[in-house]
């Protein structure tokens, strides 16, 4: 399996989906980036998504979640689809909680990239699945993971760096 975003051009996420872009929900990066997922494994039911940053550990603590979701019957996910009734569902990212003071409901889908001290790596990682997950709205990552616990059929990753707003 493979997935590749038209919104990653020579390594780098193009800077509209993230906070030098124009396009803001509830004070976060909202411009969600269009993805494809090729060659999915026979038996697949659904997709998950995790777009996440390992490199905030040093200045948040823990990883940033950008983006989770699950129950995407598609292979192709268009740019803006996330905060746009989409037809998966989201659940909550790192805007929420003790970093940043957005509820949860505010919180949920596309929250991208806005880097404070230096480039960062953004991975996004799909999981196709032999099931759908059933989660609600707005469900966290451990919720996600717990979930997908033995229906995982095959894992695919891309990476792109976004750097600070200057």
């Amino acid at each position: 399996m493979k997935v590749t975003s038209a919104g990653i051009v020579d390594g780098f996420l193009l800077d509209k989906y993230g906070v030098k872009g124009n396009m803001f929900v509830n004070g976060m990066p909202g411009l969600s980036m269009p993805f494809e997922i090729e060659d999915a494994p026979e038996g697949t039911k659904s997709f998950a998504v995790v777009f996440d940053d390992y490199d905030a550990i040093p200045v948040s603590g823990f990883c940033w979640i950008h983006w989770i979701a699950c129950d995407i019957k598609k292979t192709s996910v268009k740019e803006g689809e996330s905060h746009n009734s989409p037809d998966f569902t989201e659940g909550c990212n790192s805007w929420h909680g003790i970093a940043d003071r957005l509820t949860r409901e505010q919180a949920v889908g596309y929250g991208g990239p806005a880097p404070p001290n230096c480039t960062h790596r953004y991975t996004l990682k799909v999981y196709a699945l032999d099931t759908e997950l059933g989660l609600e709205r707005g469900f966290f990552l451990n919720d996600l993971y717990f979930a997908m616990k033995g229906h995982i059929l095959a894992h695919a990753e891309t990476v792109g760096k976004y750097s600070p707003k200057e």
